[in-house]
């Protein structure tokens, strides 16, 4: 864009040897201005996936904490978790830290997820991911507590999802576990179970249409796309996740379409 307006500018005032002028300038002027703006966006995705990260395992450390104390049963799933994400040693001391800072006694839930509101901004997409990764680390178990389901309703409410957004991503969680473990894909499981958890975990009714289907999984598929991810500034721990997740929206799609031909 620089360099049109230098050369329209320059041919306007001095004809086609300004034009060239004109056009050199832009050059300049477009070239130190993705490097500006390049500077800053590089540094506000670093910025968003350090309170990502941070507010996940802070959160976790919370959710340990929710039932009055950190049993040994929660502590050996923290550390499951982290070594699912495959952290580095100096990631996962990273994660350690937050953990502890976040089933602390004088740990307060809001602060954080208002510093982590505040970093993302009106993104959307970023908030609705941080409470899937938590549903799905506090699900790994195969059950949400009452205690749990209490922070996470509170997370949502702090985030600004809607109850009833809540309660829709738990059941899609849920049955992409329940898909994901039942091995549905490869074939296992009642096949009725199968296509019960294959709808729900693509969010859809079994009523939809195949344009509606098309729509749903086309949609969770993009939300989900490691590339649009990174740019948003998810941490590449929390992209092995959505990459899971992706997975299972695949094989759930795969299945309803082999059902409906």
């Amino acid at each position: 864009m620089g360099k049109i307006i230098g050369a329209v500018l320059g041919f306007l005032v001095g004809g086609p040897l300004l034009a060239l002028v004109g056009l050199a300038a832009g050059h300049f002027f477009d070239r130190g201005l993705r490097q500006a703006m390049g500077f800053n966006y590089t540094a506000e995705r670093q910025r968003i996936e350090a309170v990502f990260f941070d507010t996940v395992f802070r959160v976790l450390g919370h959710l340990a904490k929710a039932d009055g104390r950190v049993s040994e049963s929660e502590i050996a799933q923290a550390e499951a978790i982290m070594s699912q994400l495959k952290l580095s040693p100096e990631r996962r001391q990273q994660a350690i830290a937050r953990f502890k800072e976040g089933s602390a006694a004088d740990f307060s839930l809001e602060p954080q997820i208002a510093s982590f509101v505040q970093a993302v901004g009106r993104q959307n997409l970023l908030r609705r991911l941080l409470l899937e990764a938590l549903l799905a680390m506090a699900l790994a178990d195969g059950h949400l507590h009452d205690a749990e389901r209490e922070v996470l309703s509170k997370v949502a409410l702090y985030l600004g999802v809607s109850t009833a957004d809540f309660e829709r991503l738990l059941q899609m969680a849920n049955a992409q576990r329940h898909f994901h473990s039942g091995g549905y894909s490869q074939g296992g499981g009642a096949p009725s179970d199968a296509l019960a958890d294959a709808y729900e975990a693509l969010g859809v009714d079994k009523t939809c249409s195949d344009a509606e289907l098309k729509r749903a999984y086309r949609k969770l598929m993009s939300e989900h796309h490691p590339d649009k991810l990174i740019a948003r500034g998810v941490p590449d721990e929390m992209l092995k996740l959505a990459t899971e997740k992706s997975q299972e929206i695949q094989a759930a799609y795969e299945l309803i379409k082999k059902n409906r031909a």
